[in-house]
């Protein structure tokens, strides 16, 4: 499924956030990076249809979002979106009624619906918890639960805000290889985050807000422009960052694309093998 915005123009009142935005989302992993403020999650909820852009085009496989009732029921089987606080989204007594609440909604039968929590749940790996009030779940697990819901639509496309926010790096660990499993089962990924470095390594293609304008394109290029990350208030990813200062001192060879530490020592390995 393909994903467009044609000139969208987007804000909050006399607040404008963004301005005639143009991207086409067509890989299966990319990541939207920018400062607090620069229309991150804005950018995901006109995706999902809960904010009404002021001009331009939603289209979804050439065909534009209607936000009517019917256009956005349409809409939300085929593109979900998962906020950054669990608590957000999570509002049913335990975790099998809130991971089955969309699925209700869409008339489905009750054999259907067991089904898709069933499934989302072993996605999730939080089978174990079907049972359990949500209020007594750690943030770990209600991120997860609020993740089930969305994958229990099964739908195309999962937008996703700061999915690993406020997580400890197990967490962090745990929610990325979530991330992987969506992506093999065939779930296109649109992420907000602030993690330049793990944008670089995950991402197909970044999205890159600062004031005024939103640049599409490959990681590596776009987190390698440092007038750009300048101006979006980011910092170059490490890999990167060491690799040019590396190549400044002569180190390695000039004009390669680390984008994990793996690349990186595979760069010195090299070195040392080409002097030996």
């Amino acid at each position: 499924m393909r994903v467009q915005l044609d000139g969208v123009s987007a804000g909050y009142g006399e607040h404008r956030v963004l301005t005639g935005v143009s991207l086409d989302l067509a890989e299966p992993r990319i990541a939207l990076l920018g400062a607090n403020g620069s229309g991150k999650s804005t950018l995901l909820r006109v995706l999902s249809g809960t904010h009404v852009p002021e001009s331009g085009l939603v289209q979804v496989d050439g065909q534009p979002l209607r936000h009517d009732r019917k256009g956005l029921r349409r809409h939300r089987q085929r593109v979900q979106l998962v906020l950054q606080d669990p608590d957000d989204q999570l509002f049913s007594s335990d975790v099998t009624r809130d991971v089955s609440f969309g699925p209700m909604n869409l008339d489905l039968p009750e054999a259907e619906v067991r089904a898709r929590v069933e499934e989302a749940l072993g996605v999730l790996s939080i089978t174990h918890l079907a049972d359990r009030p949500t209020h007594q779940l750690s943030y770990g697990e209600r991120k997860r639960v609020a993740l089930a819901g969305a994958v229990a639509m099964r739908p195309a496309v999962l937008l996703l805000d700061e999915p690993t926010a406020g997580l400890d790096p197990e967490g962090v660990r745990e929610a990325l290889g979530v991330l992987e499993r969506l992506v093999a089962a065939g779930t296109s990924l649109v992420l907000a985050t602030h993690d330049v470095d793990f944008a670089l390594a995950w991402a197909d293609r970044v999205i890159v807000l600062a004031p005024d304008e939103v640049v599409s394109g490959d990681p590596v290029t776009l987190l390698g422009d440092v007038a750009l990350l300048e101006r979006a208030r980011l910092q170059r990813p490490w890999p990167l960052e060491l690799h040019a200062r590396l190549a400044v001192r002569g180190l390695v060879p000039p004009g390669l694309r680390p984008r994990s530490i793996d690349d990186v020592l595979a760069i010195l390995d090299a070195g040392d093998d080409s002097g030996a």
